[in-house]
């Protein structure tokens, strides 16, 4: 390899083309910081969608390490492997059981949560076949996405028909607008859910998650479930973020070219430039999460939302130019010094400098969906700061 890019041969993350710094320290006290804030309740920690795209071997490990014993996954392949970096973890698989999957349940330990009347009737015959188990019930206090319906879930407690070994080891539910804390329906789930609460009595409930573990201690109950909070994203609207940054995506510069005043820029020459320009253009594009909805033009969100997306280099924000595309972006270093960039340099996406709520705002979206989008070819890292 050349100098040039001033990167080790065997350094595949110094010379990748777009790469992801995790720490895992920020990720931990995350963790710590909602443990606090949860009061009397545990908190559990949420590691599904790969870690918000952290990695979930490395962040499952690092908040097991931190003292995490609860864990909620979305899918059984994601227990599966979490059970390796978890080893004593109660883990929660949020898309419960279904035939076939049995079996991956028992051998790893994991806890299907039932959230619809047909898992119910395949966990009671599953119960009949292997005995005692347990489970965890999703009850629907007004989302309207998965849950059993309250009276369903509160009937169940006194049916006699039920096998003698059904015996849920948690029951819990989920705020639709946690992230307002003014917005009513928060009290009239938490209403809701102390109805289910009280007829599981004995049995740990579950309400809040990240929004809702800021919302106080009537909604943390025995067991919260952060998520977002965990990796640095903003959890309620309106108020300043309390967590560390725990993610930097950087994309390396492929070419930098001066451009005369005139002329224009990418796809559908969205940008006409009003000056003489210097345009820095990075190895990422939408095809890794970098979303086309944040280019400075030719995309709808720029009638609704005026500010496109922003980069960060050489210690400024440097705006997205033009139309974001598949594997390329271009930015604007016009107002940065003359050599202040060159090409192999890195622009950071998002991290410290660039907020990832913000890019999530620049896009028309929220700081998850950037998280979980950064796609495939990115190069990861972990790092222990302090």
């Amino acid at each position: 390899m050349s100098e040039f890019f001033d990167a080790p041969e065997d350094d595949n993350f110094a010379s990748a083309g777009l790469r992801l710094t995790v720490d895992l320290t920020a990720l931990t006290e995350n963790w710590r910081d909602m443990a606090r804030r949860s009061g009397t309740a545990r908190a559990s920690a949420v590691v599904k969608a790969d870690a918000y795209g952290m990695g979930i071997e490395d962040a499952g490990e690092a908040l097991y390490m931190a003292g995490a014993r609860d864990f909620f996954v979305a899918t059984v392949d994601e227990g599966v492997t979490l059970r390796l970096y978890a080893p004593e973890a109660r883990i929660f698989v949020l898309s419960g059981i279904w035939p076939g999957t049995e079996r991956r349940f028992f051998e790893n330990d994991l806890v299907p949560v039932i959230s619809s009347d047909e898992q119910l009737a395949f966990w009671m015959a599953v119960l009949a076949d292997y005995g005692d188990y347990p489970c965890a019930l999703h009850v629907d206090t007004g989302f309207n996405r998965l849950g059993l319906h309250i009276d369903d879930a509160i009937a169940l407690v006194d049916d006699v028909s039920r096998p003698a070994s059904f015996a849920p080891v948690l029951v819990m539910s989920h705020l639709a607008c946690a992230d307002d804390p003014t917005h009513a329906m928060n009290r009239q789930q938490l209403e809701s859910f102390h109805r289910v609460s009280a007829a599981y009595e004995g049995i740990d409930s579950s309400l809040a998650a990240s929004a809702g573990i800021f919302l106080g201690e009537d909604y943390h109950f025995d067991l919260t479930r952060p998520g977002i909070a965990l990796y640095g994203g903003e959890a309620v609207s309106g108020m300043a973020n309390p967590m560390r940054p725990v993610a930097t995506a950087e994309a390396r510069i492929i070419q930098v070219r001066s451009v005369e005043a005139g002329e224009t820029v990418s796809y559908g020459r969205a940008l006409q430039l009003r000056r003489k320009s210097r345009l820095a253009i990075a190895s990422a594009g939408y095809a890794d999460g970098y979303m086309r909805s944040q280019s400075s033009g030719g995309v709808p969100l720029r009638q609704v939302v005026p500010q496109g997306g922003q980069g960060f280099i050489a210690g400024h924000k440097v705006p997205v130019a033009g139309r974001i595309t598949m594997d390329l972006t271009i930015f604007d270093i016009t107002d940065l010094p003359d050599n202040a960039v060159r090409a192999g340099d890195y622009v950071e996406l998002f991290g410290k400098n660039m907020p990832v709520d913000d890019v999530a705002r620049a896009s028309g979206t929220i700081g998850y969906e950037i998280l979980t989008s950064m796609g495939l070819r990115h190069e990861r890292r972990y790092v222990a700061e302090e």
